[in-house]
C-alpha cells in the first residue's frame, strides 16, 4: 500500500509490527482502510489504529516502553503516540461516543497489507458508521462512504450496518439518497431496495407520531460545535448517549 513518504512508511511499519510482536490486537483505519476498500490514496495526516477500550492501557506502555511519547488525548475516545514529527491515533470509540469498538469489530475485520505487513483492517461496515457522523464545516465524510459504497457496496453486510445504524436511521437515508444523486447509474445494483423501502416507510411513519414533548437537537451527534446555538440559546436540549 502506498503512503506518503519513505519515512513514515518506517515509521508505521516499526510501529504496527511492535504492536504484533507484543500480540496487541488492533485494526488500521481512517484513511488507509479507505483506500483498502476504495483504492483511492490520498494525503494523510497520520496512522489511526483501532483497538477495544480495555486494550489501549496496554498499547501505550508498549510504545513507552519503547521510546515512543504517548497521550491520553481524551479519555473517553482517544491516545496518541509520538515518533519524530510523526504520530498515529489509538482510537477506541468516536467522539460523540456511539461508535465503541467492541469484539464485534474484530470478528468482521478484514485481512490486508499494510507497509508489507499482514494486518486488519476495521469492517467496512463500521467504517461507514464511523464516517456517517463526521459532517461539520471543517469536515464532511460523504465522499468517502459513497466511495466506499460504489466500490465495495456489493459485498456488504448491508443488515448489519443497518443494525449499527438503527437508532439513527435517518443518516442512513440521507446517505443512500446522495449516493443515488452522485451515482444515478449505479445504485440499483448496489443499495438493496428493500432497505431503501424499509427506511421511507420508516420516514413516512415519523409524520403519523405525535410530535415530541422535548425539543431535543442531535445536531451535536454529527457537528459538535455548529450546533451549539441550538443548546444553549435556543432552548433545546441535547441528546445524549446512554452509557454503562
Amino acid at each position: 500500500m502506498k503512503v506518503v513518504k519513505q519515512e513514515l512508511t518506517t515509521i508505521y511499519r516499526d510501529a504496527l509490527k511492535l504492536l504484533l510482536d507484543s500480540g496487541c490486537e488492533f485494526m488500521v483505519g481512517g484513511g488507509f482502510a479507505v483506500v483498502q476498500y476504495t483504492g483511492i490514496f490520498r494525503d494523510t495526516k497520520d496512522l489511526d489504529v483501532f483497538c477495544r477500550a480495555a486494550d489501549y492501557p496496554k498499547i501505550l506502555k508498549c510504545f513507552a516502553n519503547n521510546g515512543y511519547r504517548t497521550e491520553l488525548t481524551d479519555v473517553r475516545w482517544l491516545a496518541k503516540i509520538f515518533k519524530n514529527d510523526c504520530f498515529i491515533d489509538i482510537i477506541f470509540d468516536t467522539v460523540n461516543n456511539i461508535c465503541t469498538v467492541d469484539d464485534v469489530w474484530f470478528d468482521h475485520a478484514q485481512k490486508g497489507n499494510f507497509c508489507g505487513l499482514d494486518v486488519k483492517f476495521i469492517p467496512p461496515e463500521e467504517l461507514i458508521w464511523c464516517k456517517i457522523y463526521v459532517q461539520n464545516r471543517e469536515r464532511y465524510d460523504s465522499a468517502d462512504i459513497n466511495h466506499i459504497l460504489l466500490k465495495y457496496g456489493r459485498s456488504l453486510d448491508w443488515s448489519r450496518l443497518l443494525q449499527r445504524l438503527d437508532a439513527h436511521w435517518h443518516l442512513l437515508l440521507s446517505q443512500l439518497t446522495i449516493f443515488q444523486f452522485v451515482y444515478p447509474a449505479d445504485y440499483r445494483d448496489i443499495i438493496p431496495d428493500w432497505l431503501y423501502h424499509d427506511l421511507l416507510a420508516r420516514a413516512r411513519e415519523q409524520y403519523e407520531l405525535p410530535p415530541p414533548v422535548e425539543k431535543v437537537c442531535r445536531g451535536p451527534l454529527i457537528d459538535q460545535t455548529q450546533y451549539a446555538t441550538d443548546i444553549k440559546s435556543w432552548g433545546y436540549k441535547a441528546y445524549t448517549i446512554k452509557t454503562v
